[in-house]
């Protein structure tokens, strides 16, 4: 898993087609509508996200690693 900003994450994340709701404080809430219902996750902004952080966003977001290095 690369390190990557939060801003590098959320722009990602709207190439796979998520979209920004709103942020509270120091995070930003995600959702992606699909065919079998609305997908969301939460990505806290920070310089640098962890591995672990961002393991966790990926699997509320339902994506995969392979995907979302391909959107980087």
């Amino acid at each position: 898993m690369p390190r990557t900003s939060s801003r590098e994450a959320i722009r990602a994340l709207e190439r796979l087609g998520f979209e920004q709701i709103r942020q509270t404080g120091s995070h930003v809430m995600m959702k992606k509508q699909t065919p079998e219902g609305t997908t969301g996750c939460v990505v806290p902004v920070h310089q640098e996200l962890k591995v672990g952080t961002l393991s966790g966003i990926l699997k509320q977001a339902q994506v995969t690693p392979e995907e979302f290095i391909e959107n980087l």
